[in-house]
């Protein structure tokens, strides 16, 4: 999905929010978070990320079946545990309706649980998957297997999903880009560094390991392994770099069916599209056409026998959580050991409640919605939200960059961006899966087909903007330009250490208002989202002279994270990262720009002996309150378009002038940033 999303990180267990206690009244009962969280053995100019959290990272260091904490496991441990009730009840439910929501829950969770079955069953479920490859004789029927790949969930060599036409909204197409590696980037495949030198030579063996699993001799696992990881080099030699596919025009590449057939004639593209139930398709969006001029070359240049062993490993890749445990283990070894630090698994009940909740997540969230909900949740949210709007609209009026004309098509968008808060008013239907107690692989699988029967049957029908693409128990939000609208699930609404309380302004603004509604709002304005429209087309809306004053200001703030060192010669890429951190630091200038409006801020009362300023910034530093495992951080700055936390608190605070005046930050501190320097955008 096209989504620019921000991870979040507010949660809690409960939270009245028809009731407010006095704030004096609740420090006796609670302690503050924002004051007992900080290290105040470092200075805030030092580095403000571990002056805010380093209190609590010192408290709770990173549990072995985890490759970070803070405030997002605490969310997910909580949010897990009400999962896991749902599951649990429904499982127990031995007299729910065949078909019924609460079934499909129970017999799904059920089924995970049920290791002894799994273990009994060892690759069965996978059987008549493998046996369709071993079946491939020719060019064609390969093609065929392929395509039929990705309608159950895998995506060999290349990627494919259905989504709306970039540059005409109202309408859905068919998008195409490279993909295929089992390293996930590119630069795995090509960096030189020892650590991914390594991780390279581990991924061979990971491969042949898995190979054996299902049946191959150590010989002919050891040859294929090695072929494999040729095939996927060539194919990320054909691929562009992670900063490259952030350009959404050069990234939009809409040609007829015959011309993606010409580009790519050994793809058999009549054959493939018909096998993934889009035979009428006139045409398609194709992100890369290099990768696919690539692929094409590879499609002859590799046996089919090459190419069975390839969409074996990829078949195996992909369902190996839901085997038995010696392949599940070994998939665990390579990607959460080697590539992340974890060295010890989670439990198995977090583990299928973590499966099911993406399976089945919008059963579960109907449920959550009627049982963990705080009620004025969609109310509250919303304030806030339309709050943030308000003050992003003053800050366009009188920004001094930009002229009057394009002042006013920013706010047209502004003015038009759809916030969907809470849960949505109508929920997919579901009927059609079939799930059941017998297999747990099946049972994912046949979620995985329904997903994609869903996505696929929207292909020539209208475009439906209600339509949510998150779950109301889902901690996270996003900002969707084809729609010109956010998206903030209901459980971003609870803040930790605020249990049974409604929290202070300081805190709501700085988390739900900078971190949220103030990030995804900007995203509509950040280095991808403004060569949108209000109606959510590729279109340009800018002057000349606007958009080059944008692009210098853009290049400050690239400028600024790529000098960010996150371990020892690795750096956060500035290019990559740049929406992110855009929409970071308009998110938290927002935030703070509501949060004076309010009495706590006019006031100026302490609250735990913090100022509403200095309560105001640590709730944005809250926000981000996440220690990351090495081998973690090294993949996230490889693969991921967000900085670490760290820098998204340090970068965006060290150009806000209030927050020098707040913790007296003065030249020659590590946060001070001369004022020449600092990058103020919207």
């Amino acid at each position: 999905m096209k989504l620019k999303h921000v991870t979040l990180l507010v949660a809690g267990t409960t939270l009245a929010l028809t009731s407010c206690k006095n704030n004096e009244t609740s420090e006796l009962i609670q302690p503050d978070p924002l004051a007992m969280n900080r290290d105040t053995t470092l200075s805030p100019g030092e580095d403000f990320f571990h002056y805010a959290n380093g209190g609590w990272f010192k408290k709770h260091p990173i549990p072995e079946t985890e490759s970070s904490n803070g405030i997002f496991r605490t969310i997910g441990d909580t949010i897990n545990a009400q999962i896991k009730t749902i599951c649990i009840k429904s499982a127990e439910d031995k007299d729910s309706a065949k078909g019924s929501n609460k079934q499909k829950i129970g017999d799904f969770y059920a089924s995970g649980m049920d290791s002894l079955a799994i273990e009994k069953a060892g690759i069965n479920p996978l059987k008549a998957e493998i046996s369709r490859i071993d079946a491939v004789k020719d060019a064609s029927s390969l093609t065929e297997t392929i395509a039929h790949m990705h309608t159950i969930g895998t995506s060999p060599a290349f990627n494919f999903y259905l989504g709306q036409d970039d540059k005409n909204s109202t309408k859905y197409a068919l998008f195409f880009s490279q993909g295929g590696l089992g390293l996930g980037d590119r630069d795995y495949y090509f960096n030189t560094d020892e650590q991914t030198t390594n991780i390279r030579k581990e991924y061979v063996k990971h491969v042949q390991a898995m190979l054996q699993l299902i049946g191959q001799d150590n010989t002919s696992a050891a040859k294929n392994a090695a072929t494999i990881m040729k095939m996927e080099t060539e194919l990320a030699t054909a691929s562009r770099k992670l900063e490259a596919l952030r350009d959404p025009i050069k990234n939009y590449n809409k040609m007829s069916v015959a011309q993606f057939k010409a580009l790519a004639p050994n793809l058999n593209v009549d054959k493939m599209l018909a096998t993934m139930k889009v035979a009428k398709a006139d045409s398609v969006i194709v992100g890369q056409p290099e990768f696919y001029k690539g692929l094409n070359q590879l499609a002859k240049k590799y046996t089919i026998e090459d190419w069975k062993v390839y969409l074996k490993w990829n078949l195996i890749d992909s369902y190996a959580p839901y085997l038995n445990k010696a392949i599940d283990l070994q998939n665990f070894k390579f990607y959460s050991t080697v590539m992340n630090g974890v060295t010890k698994q989670k439990p198995r009940w977090k583990r299928v409640v973590g499966r099911t909740d993406a399976s089945l997540g919008e059963l579960i969230g109907q449920v959550y919605v009627d049982e963990y909900l705080p009620k004025g949740t969609k109310e509250k949210l919303l304030e806030i939200g339309n709050n943030i709007r308000d003050v992003y609209a003053d800050h366009i009026k009188k920004l001094d960059w930009m002229s009057p004309a394009t002042k006013q098509k920013a706010l047209t968008k502004l003015s038009k961006i759809v916030m969907k808060v809470g849960y949505p008013d109508k929920w997919k239907d579901m009927s059609s899966v079939s799930i059941d107690r017998k297999s747990y692989c099946t049972n994912v699988m046949n979620t995985n087909k329904w997903e994609y029967d869903y996505m696929i049957a929207k292909y020539g029908k209208s475009v439906d903007r209600t339509e949510w693409g998150m779950y109301p128990q889902t901690y996270n939000a996003y900002y969707n330009p084809s729609n010109n609208e956010i998206c903030v699930p209901a459980c971003n609404i609870i803040v930790p250490g605020f249990e049974g309380r409604m929290p202070d302004d300081a805190v709501l603004y700085g988390i739900i208002g900078g971190s949220t509604f103030g990030h995804e709002i900007t995203h509509g304005f950040d280095d991808q989202g403004s060569q949108y429209d209000e109606k959510g087309n590729l279109n340009n809306w800018w002057t000349d002279e606007d958009m080059s004053k944008f692009k210098a200001k853009t290049k400050l703030i690239v400028d600024q994270f790529n000098k960010y060192e996150v371990l020892k010669g690795k750096f956060v890429n500035g290019d990559a990262t740049q929406g992110e951190n855009i929409a970071d630091l308009g998110g938290v200038l927002m935030g703070y720009e509501a949060f004076k409006k309010t009495a706590q801020f006019k006031s100026n009362q302490k609250i735990a002996g913090l100022t509403p300023n200095e309560r105001f910034f640590l709730a944005y530093g809250y926000a981000w309150m996440v220690n990351v495992k090495e081998e973690a951080l090294s993949q996230q700055i490889m693969t991921d378009v967000h900085a670490p936390a760290q820098f998204r608190i340090n970068g965006p605070l060290s150009n806000i002038p209030e927050f020098y005046t707040t913790f007296k930050i003065k030249e020659g501190d590590k946060m001070y940033r001369p004022e020449s320097m600092r990058v103020m955008i919207w």
